[in-house]
């Protein structure tokens, strides 16, 4: 039997938001109030909204623009996937995450810049941090921050949307799985392996590296 999955408060913000998108309220092309709005009208912090921006952007109902806002593009985003993915067992995810992050990684070898590498380093050393202070959620979020980024350098759009559409599911079941920050920080030294491989331009040692971190999750 499947666990039941218990939605964040950052996810029960989104579906509001997007039910609203879906009746119209904010139609297609129309920003998104802005984040203190946001933050009044559910009565929640800066960080539940940029979560639930971030989940409402890998659905494909909005886009985010740096330093502009946040924009409708979809009334119905990618939302037949996203019930499939949801409706999916554990495994399924975790099996298709695997397929796509190799296929990912191989590709990142080759075109990832170093606006990428430094965006890596980054997520890595705060995924380090959370993990020894014992921050389960910040963990979470710097571990797929790292592999989204590793996505975003691969130079394919749509293995890089999958991924994120996967990420939001891998989230929630990493935060249903894990109790402690133990498993990040027991996989904190492959994952720094991985970034050397992808920086250096060695394939075939990035893969090897991939596999082992698929394989302690």
């Amino acid at each position: 039997m499947e666990p039941i999955l218990r939605k964040s408060l950052a996810q029960e913000v989104a579906d509001a938001i997007k039910e609203k998108i879906q009746k119209g309220f904010f139609p297609v092309d129309a920003k998104l109030p802005t984040e203190p709005e946001l933050m009044k009208s559910f009565s929640v912090g800066r960080s539940t909204i940029r979560e639930a921006t971030r989940y409402l952007a890998q659905s494909g109902f909005v886009q985010v623009k740096q330093g502009v806002g946040s924009f409708v593009i979809s009334t119905s985003g990618n939302h037949g996937l996203d019930d499939k993915i949801e409706k999916a067992g554990f495994a399924a995810i975790f099996e298709v995450r695997q397929l796509i992050e190799m296929q990912i990684i191989e590709k990142a070898v080759s075109n990832r810049t170093q606006r990428h590498l430094a965006a890596m380093r980054k997520h890595l050393k705060e995924r380090a941090f959370f993990a020894a202070a014992g921050d389960l959620e910040a963990c979470i979020k710097a571990d797929i921050a790292f592999h989204t980024t590793v996505a975003e350098s691969c130079g394919n759009s749509i293995l890089t949307e999958l991924y994120k559409t996967l990420s939001t599911h891998v989230s929630r079941s990493f935060s249903e799985s894990y109790a402690d920050t133990q498993p990040f920080a027991y996989s904190q030294n492959e994952h720094e392996t991985l970034l050397k491989h992808i920086e250096a331009g060695n394939k075939i040692k990035a893969l090897e590296s991939a596999k082992k971190i698929i394989g302690h999750l």
